[in-house]
């Protein structure tokens, strides 16, 4: 979870990448915004009788005016020798005129006449109050170093940026805030203060995301959910919600009752091998292990089971033995799909062509968790799964201090302590991280990845240490076990693949098979190091539960449901105590 703090007032700036900054100026509501919209801060011109432009306009042609007669009598006094000090009636008022409307126009008004022809125009443009910097938490993850590219993963050439995509909104107002978002004049995580209505503001800010990335969000859904309900508590700026389809696998009998239990995911066979459970003997030939390692076979069983695909490819077999049972770990690419399909035929293939050759061997399961898949396992930990990724950036000691607010030597102790000692106490496997694992499932729901598959791709080391003398921060996060695909599975759902068309690596790559899936898995670790950096900065400055109880509680009243459930407790207990108390007849 991202617990970035926003400053309360921070600086008006326009800074480089490190920094993106927008100066905001200040424009005239419309009136259906006006009145759900807290109210504008009052000016000094409120209080005149005409138009603000109208008396500019008198002011302004009095000044010159006087000014002219001005020099007019000066210049007759010059001709006619007379005494400058020498002053009629009507001159006195005209200086008196002449300083009045001068101090009006430039010390008193002066910026309110140059935006009085600003605005007097465009009477439904956007007013921003505040000073927030509206790229102020976009301006963090833009800091960071891009990932590099997986090993044995060719590099995608950078498509060229697509055409917005407009679509046309259901008002001319809505219009113009989706322009003041897409130029940076409105904040787009403050859309829901100004408007009032979170749905409305998660269509706007929704447009605006199509037109500033040029990709659609046509798959995703954005009617038929309570954006007030989310609101502060459980997701920010919102533009839609992934479906997720739910099966029933049961009954389960539990201490003499039975259960249906429902199960969210977008995995196949899930739920129906659940509601079966089946149970087989397990027993193994030894002899078995020496053949699938000999250097002579490894041709052949790779024949064998590339046949199951044509992205499939065979890279080498692991073997452990246990008592008289083997449990064979087999290494595969499987290009942009995370191919737990594609290495289950062909390890299907492998295994019947093995039972030609070992009459005698009973296969007792197709996985043996020698894989291991979604369970924390130091195979993965040590020799990888998926994609392995190392991502890192340096970040400068400026950017520790104002963005950060903390120090390097804070963050590099912290996460001495915290991320490699205090897990190595704990007895952590893969855990000597932060909260890896909130990034990931959160990109994984979304992408249509398998959330339990979070387990194991959420093996992460973060390190940090202080660079260039100690002034900058250099901060990594290594994870050798990211199951991503970008094709079959949920990724196939409308919403799930909108999402990986907003990354850009929707579906199978046509350049070079798996670099798709290899550019998703660098962009989840590039998310993890981002959120790494930002929740070690609050818990070093100390405001990692202020930032929760501002931006993840809930703020309905339950004080009320509470009461009443005590009650009802109440009232069950003395029924209980009465009844205890009867004496059998």
């Amino acid at each position: 979870m991202d617990t970035r703090r926003r400053p309360t007032k921070p600086p008006r700036t326009t800074s480089s990448q490190d920094g993106v900054g927008h100066h905001l100026h200040q424009k005239r509501l419309p009136p259906s915004i006006d009145n759900r919209s807290p109210s504008p801060t009052p000016k000094a011109s409120d209080a005149l009788p005409l138009p603000l432009y109208l008396t500019n306009g008198i002011f302004f042609t009095l000044f010159f005016s006087v000014a002219y007669y001005l020099l007019h009598r000066w210049r007759e006094k010059i001709r006619n020798s007379t005494p400058l000090h020498v002053v009629t009636f009507p001159e006195i008022a005209a200086i008196v005129s002449l300083m009045a409307s001068f101090i009006y126009l430039l010390c008193f008004f002066g910026i309110d006449f140059v935006q009085s022809f600003i605005t007097r125009s465009s009477h439904d443009a956007w007013e921003l109050e505040g000073s927030d910097n509206p790229n102020f938490l976009i301006n963090e993850d833009h800091r960071l170093v891009t990932c590099p590219t997986p090993a044995n993963i060719a590099p995608v050439p950078k498509p060229p940026n697509p055409d917005p995509i407009i679509t046309p909104l259901a008002s001319v107002e809505d219009e113009e805030i989706v322009k003041s978002v897409t130029e940076g004049t409105l904040p787009s995580y403050s859309l829901e203060a100004k408007l009032g209505d979170c749905k409305r503001a998660a269509e706007i800010r929704r447009e605006a995301l199509q037109r500033t990335t040029g990709r659609s969000l046509e798959g995703l859904p954005i009617e038929g959910f309570d954006y007030d309900s989310i609101l502060g508590q459980c997701c920010e700026m919102p533009v839609g919600y992934v479906q997720i389809p739910v099966g029933v696998a049961g009954p389960l009998m539990l201490n003499g009752m039975e259960f249906m239990v429902p199960m969210a995911t977008t995995e196949g066979c899930l739920v129906a091998s659940t509601n079966r459970g089946y149970s087989r003997q397990r027993k193994r030939a030894s002899e078995l292990k020496l053949f699938l390692e000999a250097p002579d076979n490894s041709d052949t069983l790779s024949i064998v089971f590339n046949r199951s695909s044509r992205f499939g490819r065979l890279q080498g077999i692991q073997c452990a033995m246990a008592g008289k049972n083997l449990y064979i770990r087999f290494k595969c690419s499987t290009g942009d799909a995370m191919g737990m399909n594609m290495v289950s035929k062909g390890v299907q293939n492998v295994l019947d062509f093995l039972q030609t050759d070992f009459p005698d061997m009973e296969v007792i399961g197709l996985s043996g968790n020698y894989c291991s898949d979604k369970k924390p396992a130091a195979v993965n930990w040590i020799g990888g799964r998926g994609k392995s990724v190392v991502c890192e950036a340096i970040i400068k000691e400026e950017i520790v201090k104002k963005v950060l607010k903390t120090s390097v030597a804070s963050l590099v102790e912290l996460n001495m302590l915290k991320n490699l000692a205090g897990s190595a106490i704990a007895g952590s496997l893969g855990g000597f991280n932060a909260h890896a694992s909130n990034i990931v499932s959160a990109i994984f729901i979304a992408t249509g990845q398998d959330p339990a598959q979070n387990v194991e791709s959420s093996n992460c080391i973060t390190m940090m240490e202080a660079v260039n003398d100690g002034k900058d921060l250099h901060v990594s996060v290594t994870m050798p076990s990211i199951e991503v695909g970008t094709v079959g599975g949920g990724t196939q759902l409308a919403s799930q693949s909108a999402c990986l068309n907003l990354l850009g690596v929707k579906g199978a790559s046509k350049e070079s098979a798996g670099s798709n899936s290899g550019l998703l898995a660098n962009i989840v670790a590039g998310s993890v190091l981002a959120g790494e950096l930002s929740l070690m900065a609050a818990i070093a400055q100390g405001q990692l539960v202020k930032s929760h109880m501002k931006y993840n509680r809930s703020s309905k009243d339950i004080s009320q449901a509470a009461s009443l459930e005590r009650r009802e407790w109440s009232s069950n207990d003395i029924e209980g105590e009465i009844k205890e108390k009867q004496p059998e007849r």
